[in-house]
């Protein structure tokens, strides 16, 4: 059988040690690209679950999970709620950059004032108008007490949604966040922490904006958990394309040397015969 002193001394050559290195880099770098997909899959099915669990929970009155001033929980997204009030259209905003079915639009956003304090409702969304600086049609909402019932949820940031905020050069009466601590200081009233994605309210408006969908789960991380078995596999792949190589480098020199070994033979039977 060859050893190193024989047909497996390629090995210890510039070259192959230099792919010798390659593979013992990539057996580590896949195993912890496999290993961060993997801690993905377990926190986005986590995530999905408790939205799952959230999303199905029974309404409970605002006050059992949001406070006046207070902040809201990630733990608690989406849990629905009810709230009864009044709408304050007077301080209706529009939210940019919000589009729905593959079409641009705006959600609209209406303090709904209660004797603790106000919650801002998403009502729902509306398409754009004409151009950008035509204003699109809204809906009114409700005149006198109304009962929401919403999905609750915390106040946007620039890290929650991606979206950069700014104020400046908006037209009135829009904003590109529902940050109840900006749009709170800018009210007569103080806020709740959250606020409400509207389902329903009674009683039930005559036009209302386009309902906002409920979240889209996804796979719940399952192609998180399906790129880690990838990862892991390629080493699998890695050690056994490093193993058939160096069999078919041995198997060639093989070759070459029983080839070399019988041309040899043959011209010493010829310089014997002469």
């Amino acid at each position: 059988m060859p050893t190193l002193d024989g047909v497996y001394r390629f090995l210890l050559t510039r070259r192959w040690l230099a792919f010798h290195l390659l593979v013992l880099l990539l057996i580590p770098a896949f195993f912890f690209l496999g290993k961060w997909q993997f801690g993905r899959f377990e926190e986005r099915s986590a995530s999905s679950e408790r939205t799952t669990a959230n999303l199905n929970s029974a309404p409970v009155p605002l006050d059992r999970l949001d406070t006046v001033g207070g902040t809201v929980s990630s733990d608690v997204k989406f849990r629905p709620v009810t709230v009864t009030g009044k709408y304050d259209a007077s301080h209706e905003l529009l939210v940019r950059r919000r589009p729905q079915n593959s079409r641009v639009g705006f959600y609209v956003v209406t303090p709904l004032v209660t004797p603790q304090g106000a919650v801002l409702v998403n009502r729902g969304w509306v398409p754009a108008g004409a151009t950008a600086e035509t204003r699109p049609e809204v809906p009114p909402p409700p005149s006198g007490e109304v009962t929401v019932t919403g999905r609750l949820k915390p106040s946007e940031t620039e890290d929650t949604t991606g979206i950069r905020n700014r104020s400046a050069g908006l037209p009135t009466g829009q904003v590109l966040l529902v940050n109840t601590t900006d749009i709170g200081a800018t009210l007569p009233y103080r806020l709740y922490g959250g606020f409400v994605e509207l389902t329903g309210q009674r009683p039930t408006a005559d036009r209302a904006p386009e309902p906002v969908p409920a979240p889209d789960l996804g796979g719940g991380g399952g192609l998180n958990l399906a790129y880690s078995v990838q990862w892991w596999l390629f080493i699998g792949v890695a050690v056994g394309g490093w193993f058939l190589l160096i069999r078919r480098e041995a198997r060639d020199l093989s070759a070459a040397d029983a080839e070399g070994d019988g041309a040899g033979k043959d011209q010493e039977e010829v310089r014997a015969q002469s």
